[in-house]
């Protein structure tokens, strides 16, 4: 039997880079999966690829809005018949990373991809995890939550930062409700986010960072740990970053 045989998992930014590679991933180990993002064009084509039949459904929302949240997961919990695990994993960047340059309306932006959303996602499955005395939710954070660097830009640090916050405090309240709430703090890794750098980056140096197989890997790991096993905090980073 795979590892992860009648779990059912919904994973948001399912339609490319880490959300599609954890799809992919979790389905190999036998999982029911759900992807959601903000393009239905884009989730169909990233299901016809992972061809996964009967295991795999895909519903577009738009996680900064609460109400398409609310209809996400009663959509899929009718699917599915319940969410066992929560990959938050949506989430952008923009090329205004400094303070001068944001305005209200990016930095709110920002902070709705990154933090609000992921705390309407959470606030949706809760209920049903709480009634089971069961569930994971994982947190695709950033390195950027751990270290305010100005790669990052000041509001997707901001947002990560309180995207930890929001997370470990979750995990101090729900820890005897069975839930347990682990994070992911990637270094830099090749995806489309790297799109909305001030400056491009070269195909060299995408080689040389994480790849979205690698954070899907770290998902996996969190995923099939027993019960009795719970992953605050894991940093992820390229092999030759520095981290101190």
């Amino acid at each position: 039997m795979s590892k992860l045989t009648g779990k059912n998992v919904l994973v948001t930014g399912g339609g490319s880079g880490i959300g599609l590679a954890t799809a992919r991933l979790l389905l190999t180990e036998g999982a029911c999966v759900a992807i959601s993002g903000r393009h239905e064009d884009k989730l169909r084509r990233a299901a016809e690829e992972l061809n996964a039949g009967e295991r795999l459904l895909y519903h577009a929302a738009d996680i900064t809005d609460v109400n398409q949240v609310e209809t996400l997961v009663q959509e899929v919990t009718r699917r599915l018949g319940r969410i066992d695990i929560l990959v938050n994993n949506a989430g952008l960047n923009i090329k205004e990373r400094t303070f001068r340059e944001l305005t209200p309306e990016r930095w709110h932006l920002l902070l709705g991809a990154n933090l609000h959303g992921a705390f309407y996602c959470m606030r949706a499955v809760l209920p049903q995890m709480r009634q089971r005395r069961d569930g994971l939710i994982i947190n695709i954070n950033s390195i950027s939550g751990k270290r305010s660097n100005p790669l990052g830009g000041l509001a997707y640090n901001a947002a990560k930062f309180g995207l930890r916050g929001l997370a470990m405090g979750l995990a101090a309240e729900e820890k005897d409700n069975g839930i347990r709430v682990g994070n992911i703090y990637p270094g830099e890794v090749n995806t489309p986010i790297l799109d909305a750098r001030p400056m491009p980056v070269s195909e060299e140096r995408r080689r040389t960072m994480l790849q979205p197989e690698d954070v899907a890997a770290a998902v996996l790991f969190i995923a099939t740990l027993p019960p009795r096993a719970s992953v605050p905090e894991l940093v992820l980073t390229p092999a030759n970053a520095v981290y101190v």
